[in-house]
């Protein structure tokens, strides 16, 4: 029999006010941090991929569906140039998202003290807060995952289906910003077939939601269609990445580190089991099996490891649900819960958020710092080098990159050096145009100009790019080489380049 919610259950849900002063101070507080370090240093590397595509705006690209591109379209439009405005989906996402993690923990019976857990978990949770930093498909995931638990626990307080349909638009959303939500669905379809509520499946509006989410691809699909399905070259340059960076092996650990050691990972792992076990949250069982299901699936697939971190939000209301239902332990008794979470914030602050100057990450090298730190630090720098070296090339070099982000850098910050447009074959940014048959020279930034150099009849280094600060990133003392004597059309030689690694 479909297991559903008491009536007991029901009246305890209704009664149980929303923590609207705490959870509110928490998500402000998500987003005054992001807000006050979001013009530090510089766009991070996928963020001028993004400005790249919002150029050329489409149904669909070679790496993604067409969100986060029209939305970096209309923060630049609105202050172009500004750093600041152009990350306000990003900060606005976060914060959301707090909200979001205390209402889940409100449907699931949780009153005050559990919502407030529940909004701090999110609130300090380095994968959160530290992606929130930047405009990215891994921002606003998290959140639309979120909001389609809430939608679900919710439905299976109140039966009511008009939820349905608003789960099949938050869907349909979450689809074109990233394709993940897709092994969500497929994960806890599975679920509610074997644990219930099997009910939901014979819903009409269920489907009418599935509907709209899968028509809202139809422009993406379409756009792959034309393109030859680039997409599916993606599993496969992720999957190089990940082996480079460790593995499979990775995947768990890396998931907790970025759930937040101490209280996310220990909120995680207590939400799956007692969202398994316990009695009172029996008719949410199925969320926990979906929960395992989503880092099976992502760890045979050998994606990326916060790929399932979309469903920390609901572990951490069913951990803080369930914890504050039970009596405290006589060592837990005399203990307040906000020194934890405090603390827990300050120790991942420094691994998560641009806190310190530029200058002084090459100070103190082996200092704590955001992964992505080095990699917002020198684009502007990058240009100002390459467009020295094209001033001494021949007229109408034309200038081409390895990889996306120095492409996008060029097309962010080129023109105020006087640099025509770049190109790259790199992933999307293959798609985006080949230099005219006119420039029978190039000007290549990158470490391997092999694909290239053999369809020319010289190669040699001319230099090389690098930041003021002398920061360590991926650019510094990148080679830029100078390829004459062409050999062949561009029409002949683009289509040899396309790599959809980054």
């Amino acid at each position: 029999m479909d297991a559903v919610a008491t009536a007991p259950d029901q009246v305890k849900a209704d009664l149980a006010p929303f923590a609207r002063r705490p959870v509110l101070l928490l998500a402000a507080g998500t987003a005054t941090a992001l807000l006050l370090v979001a013009g530090r240093y510089g766009y991070f590397g996928d963020e001028l991929y993004f400005l790249a595509a919002a150029k050329h705006l489409a149904w669909g690209y070679a790496d993604q569906p067409p969100l986060v591109p029209a939305l970096a379209w209309v923060m630049n439009t609105l202050a172009p140039g500004s750093l600041v405005v152009f990350r306000l989906p990003a900060i606005l996402a976060t914060a959301a998202g707090v909200v979001v993690t205390a209402l889940i923990a409100r449907e699931l019976g949780g009153r005050r003290k559990a919502q407030a857990r529940a909004a701090a978990a999110y609130a300090i949770c380095g994968q959160f807060v530290g992606s929130g930093h930047y405009l990215a498909t891994s921002t606003l995931d998290p959140l639309l995952w979120t909001l389609v638990l809430w939608l679900l626990v919710r439905w299976v307080r109140t039966r009511d289906d008009t939820l349905l349909v608003w789960l099949g638009v938050v869907t349909a959303v979450a689809l074109n910003g990233k394709l993940l939500i897709g092994a969500f669905w497929l994960v806890a379809g599975l679920a509610v077939l074997v644990f219930g509520p099997r009910e939901l499946l014979r819903r009409p509006k269920l489907w009418l939601g599935a509907l709209i989410a899968a028509v809202s691809l139809v422009p993406t699909f379409l756009w792959q269609r034309a393109n030859g399905w680039p997409q599916l070259g993606m599993g496969d340059a992720v999957g190089a990445e990940v082996d480079a960076a460790g593995g499979r092996e990775t995947f768990l650990p890396n998931l907790l580190a970025g759930a937040g050691w101490v209280i996310g990972a220990l909120g995680v792992l207590y939400g799956v089991t007692v969202l398994l076990v316990s009695r009172e949250l029996r008719p949410y069982r199925f969320l926990g099996w979906t929960a395992l299901g989503v880092v099976a699936v992502f760890v045979v697939a050998n994606g990326r490891y916060y790929y399932a971190s979309g469903t920390f939000g609901v572990l951490w209301a069913a951990a803080a649900v369930h914890l504050e239902a039970r009596p405290p332990s006589r060592w837990w008794r005399w203990m307040p819960s906000w020194p934890v979470f405090a603390v827990s914030a300050l120790f991942s602050l420094p691994f998560t958020l641009p806190l310190w100057p530029a200058h002084w990450l090459v100070d103190h090298p082996g200092a704590p710092r955001p992964a992505y730190a080095a990699e917002e630090i020198g684009w502007p720098d990058l240009a100002h080098d390459v467009a020295a070296l094209h001033r001494t090339a021949p007229p109408g070099t034309a200038v081409v990159t390895g990889g996306y982000w120095q492409a996008g850098a060029l097309g962010r910050y080129g023109p105020e050096q006087g640099l025509p447009e770049a190109y790259s074959p790199s992933r999307g940014f293959w798609y985006f145009g080949r230099p005219d048959d006119r420039a029978g020279n190039v000007l290549y930034v990158g470490y391997d100009p092999s694909k290239l150099a053999k369809h020319f009849g010289d190669a040699r280094i001319v230099g090389q790019v690098g930041n003021r600060l002398g920061v360590r990133n991926a650019s510094e003392h990148m080679p830029v080489w100078l390829l004459t004597g062409r050999t062949a059309s561009w029409a002949e030689i683009w289509p040899q380049l396309k790599d959809m690694r980054a």
